[in-house]
């Protein structure tokens, strides 16, 4: 089963929904997976409040969904309450995750907006055990002992990661980054598949570098860096299945 991962640029509108759709239909895959507000853009400020989705506004995308798996991020209002949420949408349904750790420091600003979630959790897909994370998330303890005790399959992570602190002609914050992502994949045996986006929004620039690692922390295959690119690749549930016999004395 293929999964592609979509490494686009939104802008501050609500029209990316348009593109994403476009995208969508193009792709033959199994599993599309779209970064952190794919569908809104980053710094959206006050306005959230008009520009936030209802999810009967994202009929379009379910529907989709009869014929392949899509994960994007969205402002998605929930009654007064907006969140920075990922959704999977699959045969009609939709599954709803509320990104829990909001930043505010340095440049981020986003508990003064969004609501948080409170729940990590696993959910059945045509992979198998699945959860979704969203940028900051990855960055707690809470989140890798999560991976760590319940193992999934497969770890859907959607991120919105300015560039910042240049190094040695590279970028300190992918290697954080890479880091993380392979130790989500070495602790839980799973496929960590991670979508972050590029351009530029209010001085930030989105430095990109999606990347599929597999359950035994390597990575498969990675995207341009700053720019607009797309990766894919076929899960090997042999491969993960090896690698959970090996941590079974986490057990």
């Amino acid at each position: 089963m293929k999964i592609e991962v979509f490494q686009t640029a939104p802008k501050l509108s609500r029209a990316n929904l348009e593109e994403v759709i476009e995208q969508i239909e193009a792709s033959e895959a199994d599993l599309v997976l779209f970064p952190e507000l794919a569908l809104n853009g980053y710094k959206i400020k006050d306005a959230l409040l008009e520009d936030a989705f209802e999810i009967d506004e994202l009929i379009d995308i379910k529907n989709l969904s009869l014929n392949k798996d899509i994960c994007v991020g969205v402002a998605l209002r929930v009654g007064y309450k907006i969140y920075n949420a990922s959704i999977y949408f699959s045969k009609g349904e939709a599954i709803i995750y509320k990104k829990q750790h909001l930043p505010t420091y340095g440049v981020f600003e986003e508990a003064r907006f969004f609501f948080a979630g409170d729940e990590s959790f696993l959910f059945e897909t045509k992979f198998g055990k699945t959860t979704m994370f969203i940028c900051e998330d990855m960055f707690s303890g809470d989140t890798l002992n999560f991976l760590s005790k319940e193992k999934p399959d497969l770890v859907l992570v959607l991120a919105a990661s300015p560039a910042r602190e240049f190094q040695n002609n590279s970028l300190l914050i992918q290697d954080n980054w890479y880091s993380i992502l392979k130790t989500s994949s070495i602790l839980s045996g799973a496929y960590t598949i991670f979508s972050n986006r590029v351009g530029f929004e209010d001085g930030l620039g989105f430095w990109g570098g999606s990347a599929i690692i597999n359950p035994k922390g390597e990575i498969e295959k990675s995207a341009e860096l700053f720019e607009i690119d797309k990766i894919e690749t076929k899960m090997n549930k042999k491969l993960s299945t090896t690698q959970k016999y090996y941590l079974r004395k986490n057990e």
